[in-house]
């Protein structure tokens, strides 16, 4: 599902919403949180959403925005260096929400 996720927000920001802008990383901030805090249950699967959202999702945006003259299987070993390290801020935002809900509960 956070692969799923990471998929559809890299097309739509390659090619539909915020395109050549660096706001796009406010909905994808956003969306690695909610993956945190909605579907983890732990740190494990917190990390584990997080490095799918955000490997997906920079993969995606690259290979969604490329519009160069060498073929794109030239360009997917960069794509793939991108996507880890999405990856890397995937996780980070996705334990962020995790670490909201475990506040949360704690509270209540």
């Amino acid at each position: 599902m956070a692969g799923g996720i990471g998929a559809i927000l890299g097309f739509v920001g390659a090619k539909v919403f915020l395109v050549n802008s660096a706001f796009i990383l406010i909905p994808w901030g956003i969306a690695g949180v909610a993956i945190g805090y909605a579907m983890a249950k732990s740190v494990r699967e917190a990390g584990s959403y997080g490095d799918y959202f955000g490997f997906v999702l920079a993969f995606v945006f690259m290979l969604a925005g490329y519009s160069g003259k060498d073929p794109v299987v030239s360009k997917i070993w960069f794509f793939a260096i991108l996507g880890f390290v999405g990856a890397m801020f995937g996780v980070v935002t996705a334990l962020i929400g995790y670490g909201l809900r475990v506040l949360v509960q704690r509270r209540t």
